[in-house]
């Protein structure tokens, strides 16, 4: 692979503007000077007094306007981001949408969002883990006379479906008492054999796929699922719940690698990072970890989240250590194979998301140029406005690809996307030509932002399947966000390993529609076979697999 080429012009630094010098000025001089405008020149001190002022003025709305866009950042680092909808940003009440439905040609009155059926309650149907109960009828069966006319009878129809749900702890005990008996002249002691099925291992595979999906699925740490346990009278320490996951991760590795493989073959591949924590990660850890060329005085943490396009199947990766995505990316596509196209990669504007010996189609999140506008929206909310409303517009027409082709979605951007995307750059443009928009203003700077990355934003209106923006990475980081929130950090390497084999294999389960958890228990119950064979046991066929097994005689699997 050579190495990757970033393409991306690099726009002009905005530097900020020199404070001007001390004015000693009284305002009713400046105010004099201002009337005299009206009915005489202005001699060369007063002009220059009077620009001093301006100077003055200007480099106070300019800091006004970047501490406003800091103290905006600020305030969704302590209290989490706001809702980015453009009505939102853009504070649109009813009366607004209702005029911009009618200048569009909808109906004048706005129409609320229907809600979402169901509103929390499933049908019996839902419940595919529950136990099954026939109840039979106490008195009739198929065929017997109907007691109600005495003259029909009565037949099987749709039985009436009630579901109970009972609460009981996420790792449930059976203690098997087995007799003993004990000869009392030879001393000889009989003891009665467990019931079929019930082996040596105090856990089996449920057990240690339950403690995994908590911990990793669902954030809960080690301590938490034992004083879940303690109170449930089913005690499960911490320790215990380490050694299950750490001896499952093991077998359960050739089919992390398996996802791996395939994950390199993808069309269309996500990068991107979320900071971490490794208490006992040492230096020799650290320089072995980085490349020889990368900067060995780094000192960040990361958990990199990858995810691919294979044919259909999303495949997501995590991979947690010292080494950015850019450079986990490159190790992922290091097993694609040599005749297959580069395929399309999907990051923000970081440079360590490119970082790296691979090479990709660049397209940049769309999302993340436009929160650049979002965050100025206070400051200059008409030219936020077109921005959002243009952008709302591309997102629309993509909603309505959904179920398109690649080349049908790219055809009709280019018919409806382009032409909106095309005003929107002359837009920006005559915002520095006509002096609008001073450069180093935080507008000035969210333009620049989009600008630098024209080319790599607008693929998506040049390649078939080009994505619009990185939503599905920074959902998939979500898991290693929630891991982070609630247990902190990883105590070690190893342990960040464990985490990132179940994450990678739990969360790849759920964005294909299968029960991770039944997934957990088959790998572990056929590792064997997982490892002589890995990629037929991927989350979307290992179903498939196991039914042929369970079949009788063929092919072997």
């Amino acid at each position: 692979m050579s190495r990757k080429k970033d393409k991306r012009s690099k726009h002009r630094q905005a530097t900020p503007a020199a404070a001007p010098g001390p004015l000693d000025l009284p305002i009713s001089e400046l105010v004099g000077i201002v009337e005299r405008t009206r009915t005489t020149v202005l001699n060369a001190e007063e002009h220059a007094k009077l620009a001093a002022a301006i100077s003055t003025l200007q480099f106070l709305i300019t800091e006004i306007q970047a501490k406003q866009a800091s103290l905006g950042r600020l305030r969704q680092l302590l209290f989490g981001a706001r809702t980015e909808k453009t009505r939102d940003v853009l504070a649109e009440d009813a009366n607004t949408l209702a005029a911009q439905s009618a200048e569009s040609g909808e109906a004048g009155q706005p129409q609320e969002r229907p809600r979402p059926p169901g509103h929390g309650r499933h049908a019996a149907a839902a419940y595919t883990g529950a136990e099954k109960v026939a109840v039979p009828h106490p008195t009739l069966q198929g065929g017997d006379t109907c007691p109600g006319c005495a003259q029909g009878r009565v037949y099987p129809s749709k039985p009436s479906q009630l579901v109970r749900i009972t609460g009981v702890a996420p790792l449930g005990a059976r203690v098997y008492s087995c007799d003993r008996l004990r000869c009392n002249l030879c001393g000889e002691i009989y003891t009665a054999s467990p019931p079929a099925g019930v082996g040596d291992q105090k856990y089996d595979a449920t057990a240690t796929s339950m403690v995994g999906l908590l911990k990793y699925g669902t954030g809960v740490p080690f301590n938490r699922i034992e004083k879940l346990q303690e109170g449930m009278g089913i005690p499960l320490p911490a320790s215990t719940q380490w050694d299950l996951v750490q001896a499952a991760a093991q077998a359960m590795a050739p089919a992390h690698e398996g996802l791996i493989d395939q994950a390199a073959q993808g069309k269309v591949v996500y990068n991107d990072d979320t900071t971490m924590k490794i208490l006992q990660l040492t230096r020799q850890q650290r320089a072995a970890a980085l490349a020889d060329d990368a900067d060995q005085s780094r000192t960040g943490v990361f958990t990199s989240g990858i995810v691919s396009t294979v044919e259909g199947k999303q495949i997501a990766l995590f991979f947690t250590g010292v080494r950015h995505a850019g450079e986990n990316l490159a190790a992922v596509l290091a097993h694609r194979a040599a005749d297959l196209p580069a395929p399309i990669q999907m990051c923000d504007g970081l440079s360590s998301n490119t970082a790296g010996d691979f090479e990709t189609v660049l397209s940049s999140c769309l999302l993340h140029s436009r929160r650049k506008y979002v965050e100025v929206a206070e400051s200059f909310p008409e030219e936020v406005r077109f921005v959002l409303e243009t952008l709302r517009e591309v997102y629309r027409t993509d909603a309505r690809t959904r179920d398109m082709t690649a080349q049908r979605r790219l055809e009709l951007h280019q018919q409806e996307s382009g032409p909106r995307m095309e005003v929107l750059a002359k837009w920006m443009q005559q915002q520095f030509d006509e002096r609008k928009v001073e450069p180093n203003s935080t507008l000035g700077d969210a333009i620049h932002y989009m600008q630098g990355r024209w080319e790599e934003l607008t693929l998506f209106l040049r390649i078939p399947g080009a994505p619009l923006d990185s939503n599905i990475v920074e959902r998939a980081l979500k898991k290693a966000i929630l891991h982070r929130k609630n247990a902190l950090f990883y105590k070690t390497l190893n342990g960040a390993r464990v985490g990132d084999i179940f994450m990678s294999l739990i969360y790849t389960a759920e964005i294909n529609g299968v029960a991770a958890f039944d997934y957990l228990v088959a790998l572990q119950l056929h590792a064997g076979e997982v490892a002589k064979n890995p990629g037929n046991w991927t989350p979307w066929n290992y179903q498939a697999v196991l039914e042929r097994r369970n079949a009788g005689p063929g092919p072997p699997v």
